[in-house]
């Protein structure tokens, strides 16, 4: 990671979510989940706010860096129906070596959705491929 990776830095992030990003969609093979009403679910919106996290931190990150999401504490307060823009709001509120935490606050165009935290850690791509690939091996 660059030097100048510090607390404080912010990052906006807007997506429009499509039909296909609903709680039916999540696990279609799931009876239970194709039942349920067609709003954001909350698997995608974790992704949502990694993704935010993940462009805010990418000018930061050296060649061959990428980061990984290891901790998620999230409120999913509100449902969004598809066709509604959502907006990540995250800041950087620790840097501790290769360990970064996040607040994250996500709205849609009527209500506060989701508040918490989120934990990343930098890696080197290429290890962490070498890592996955000694333990698919067993």
């Amino acid at each position: 990671m660059k030097d100048n990776l510090a607390a404080g830095i912010t990052h906006t992030h807007t997506f429009r979510v499509p039909l296909e990003k609903t709680v039916p969609r999540l696990y279609p093979e799931s009876a239970l989940f194709r039942e349920m009403p067609e709003v954001f679910a909350t698997g995608y919106l974790v992704g949502f706010i990694e993704w935010a996290c993940m462009e805010a931190l990418q000018p930061f990150l050296d060649e061959g860096e990428r980061s990984v999401g290891t901790m998620i504490n999230v409120s999913h307060s509100a449902a969004t129906p598809p066709g509604m823009e959502v907006t990540a709001q995250v800041r950087l509120v620790e840097v501790n070596g290769k360990r970064t935490l996040w607040e994250v606050e996500v709205h849609d165009e009527k209500d506060l959705i989701s508040k918490g935290s989120h934990e990343r850690f930098t890696i080197n791509l290429e290890q962490f491929k070498e890592r996955l690939k000694k333990k698919e091996q067993g």
